[in-house]
């Protein structure tokens, strides 16, 4: 006798149907879940892994000099200063200030009164100012945007990309002081030092900084560093000595990074130090963007040239052998990019060579733009379109 009637066979498969489709509908949201999941995060992962299983294979731009409006021509002002910022390059001579386009069309121009004029440049704004002098202007391609008069001398002056600026000025009772603007020359900011401070980099969208300042320590010069939040009194830390006589510091979210006179290293974001990098040769230039930094360092004694990257506060050295003298470096879109005589390289900081070109060697210094690098010569300026 069979234990089911034919309704119950029925009913049976039924069941059997309703549960594959249930199931098939279950992975299909499943699986559309995955889906949706890996496109809205697509910018945490998709950088990481489109290199894998390939090779970069190395870009050979051509270094043919741009026609039409280039070169710019200096004309009877040598010693001038070129930046690059947003869509626009920015000149300082001795007498004027030009803002040009990447085509190399003059935007506006005017002359200045400054005798050792400085210029800084960030997100289309420019700062210019005297060493010596007491006062400082905020400029762009429209115009003026405010200019501030000081009762003491300008030490040095830097801008933000937010467009804040910070003022170290002499002072009658200290060794010096920091004053800091916002974008619209309203002081936020101000700090009475009985350090000597060398250079100052902004954190954390212009909310804070840091700072650096050189200590005689057992009979050597060491730099010391300090983070400071615009809206406290006092200090976050203050590292221990970095020994090395400091030239520049930059600021990112883990800390800073001490470029110096012999060596370099880095300071975390406890104030501790994490690394440190001696030089054997002469320091040529170095560069530092997020905490992606590249120094270049020349042995003539050696016939030795090499430029050495690193990928944060605690990464190792990776030292890539140029063969030729080097000249000038950037870090620009997590490439380090580096001109030797008669060539321009843009390195990984795995230090994979991503592309090139040949110039000439009569050029002392470029600026980096989206598309173009700009070439600076004696009394000129060139463009060659670059692919990294």
């Amino acid at each position: 006798m069979s234990l089911y009637d034919e309704n119950d066979i029925v009913e049976i498969k039924n069941h059997e149907k309703r549960k594959k489709k249930l199931t098939r509908f279950l992975i299909f949201i499943v699986i559309s879940g995955i889906i949706a999941g890996l496109y809205f995060t697509k910018d945490m992962w998709y950088d990481k892994i489109r290199g894998i299983g390939r090779q970069y294979k190395t870009i050979e731009n051509t270094g043919i000099l741009a026609e039409g409006n280039f070169p710019i021509e200096i004309n009877g002002e040598y010693n001038y200063q070129l930046r690059q910022t947003q869509n626009n390059f920015i000149i300082l001579s001795d007498i004027h200030i030009f803002f040009y386009n990447t085509n190399g069309t003059l935007i506006r121009k005017r002359q200045h009164t400054y005798t050792n004029a400085v210029l800084q440049a960030e997100n289309g704004k420019a700062l210019i100012y005297e060493n010596g002098g007491d006062d400082i202007c905020i400029e762009d391609e429209d115009g003026i945007i405010y200019q501030n008069t000081f009762s003491n001398n300008i030490r040095f002056a830097r801008i933000s990309h937010e467009g804040y600026t910070a003022v170290v000025t002499t002072s009658e009772n200290y060794d010096c002081e920091i004053i800091v603007f916002d974008n619209k020359g309203s002081i936020i900011y101000e700090r009475k030092c009985m350090e000597h401070v060398d250079d100052i980099s902004f954190i954390n969208q212009s909310g804070g900084c840091v700072i650096s300042y050189m200590m005689a320590e057992n009979g050597s010069l060491t730099t010391v560093v300090q983070k400071i939040d615009f809206s406290e009194s006092v200090e976050n830390w203050t590292s221990p000595g970095l020994d090395t006589a400091g030239l520049d510091v930059y600021g990112y979210s883990d800390g800073a990074f001490v470029l110096g006179i012999d060596a370099c290293g880095y300071i975390n974001e406890n104030g501790q130090i994490s690394s440190y990098y001696k030089y054997d040769g002469d320091l040529a230039g170095g560069a530092s963007v997020d905490g992606m930094s590249a120094v270049i360092i020349n042995n003539d004694d050696r016939r030795k040239y090499i430029m050495v990257l690193f990928s944060g506060n605690s990464s190792e050295p990776l030292i890539i052998d140029l063969g030729q003298e080097a000249v000038d470096v950037t870090v620009y879109d997590n490439l380090a990019y580096v001109m030797c005589k008669g060539e321009i390289r843009a390195y990984d900081f795995d230090g994979e060579i991503r592309s090139k070109a040949s110039i000439s060697d009569s050029y002392s210094g470029f600026a980096r733009s989206k598309d173009y690098i700009f070439l600076k010569g004696y009394n000129k300026i060139d463009r060659i379109d670059y692919e990294s």
